[in-house]
């Protein structure tokens, strides 16, 4: 990583407080906003106060989002889009220049391939770790050390429950979003009293593009707006984790409390109906 250059004062001008109770006057990158939880998520921050930097790869969909987005003019700046492929190492020092004055940071990115061990699809397997991990890294190389410098700063990462344990039909995926917690709990560990606040976020099933892949039950899915609505509440708590629907994250951290020879005893006997041919 380049060594960071100290920002000019005048380029320093982030709100006192990095805790998100109060919305209203930050200026929040969020990437992966194109479709899905991420395009919601925009719109709903947008409502309570927040200049959103909305970033994906289809600059069409950003503008579509932009336009739909309620105006919001903050000390920082208004709503803007940056064009960014996470995949492509060379564009995350432009994309967060061109982001430029930022309270925080929403890493929303993702891919998914539902998949088993007996039919890997190496392609998808590569394309989860590079957008749901790697990406990750990118951005953050970029940021934390600004964060850190200026004492101030919010991270956020949207992960998935099943990165709690490993699970059926997440070959690849669950690993990803393991990974992802790991990361943000390093954060955490780094970064204490610094001034950088950060989350996770472990959703369950969501309705997105993404779920419409299963051929699976399944169990509590909701809606991209109910989930936008949950992750903004849990912005404005203390939590480091923010974690839904209660009753599977519940369920899925007691199991991962287990013994592994009984945690596998356990999801035997609750079934892997995956067709091992598909």
């Amino acid at each position: 990583m380049p060594p960071f250059e100290k920002l000019p004062k005048d380029q320093v001008k982030v709100t006192s407080s990095t805790v998100m109770n109060n919305l209203q006057g930050k200026r929040l990158w969020l990437i992966g906003a194109s479709t899905g939880i991420g395009r919601d998520l925009a719109l709903l921050l947008a409502k309570e106060g927040v200049a959103v930097v909305v970033s994906a790869r289809n600059e069409g969909a950003l503008q579509s989002l932009i336009q739909e987005m309620k105006p919001v003019e903050t000390e920082l700046g208004s709503h803007s889009l940056v064009v960014y492929d996470v995949k492509k190492m060379d564009m995350a020092k432009g994309a967060f220049e061109a982001a430029r004055e930022l309270d925080g940071i929403i890493y929303c990115a993702g891919a998914y391939e539902p998949m088993t061990a007996h039919k890997p699809n190496l392609v998808a397997l590569e394309e989860m770790v590079e957008i749901n991990y790697c990406g990750a890294f990118r951005v953050l190389a970029e940021i934390v050390p600004r964060f850190v410098q200026r004492k101030s700063g919010y991270i956020l990462l949207i992960g998935s429950i099943s990165g709690y344990r490993g699970l059926p039909n997440a070959w690849g995926y669950g690993a990803t979003k393991a990974a992802l917690m790991h990361l943000a709990e390093n954060l955490k560990c780094d970064l204490m009293g610094s001034g950088v606040r950060i989350q996770i976020c472990n959703l369950g099933f969501v309705e997105t593009r993404l779920t419409d892949k299963n051929n699976f039950k399944m169990p509590f899915i909701m809606d991209t707006k109910s989930a936008a609505q949950r992750i903004v509440k849990g912005m404005k708590s203390k939590r480091f984790e923010i974690a839904f629907p209660l009753i599977m994250v519940l369920a899925l951290k007691f199991l991962a409390l287990l013994p592994r020879p009984l945690y596998f005893t356990v999801i035997s006997l609750m079934g892997n109906k995956s067709d091992r041919n598909s």
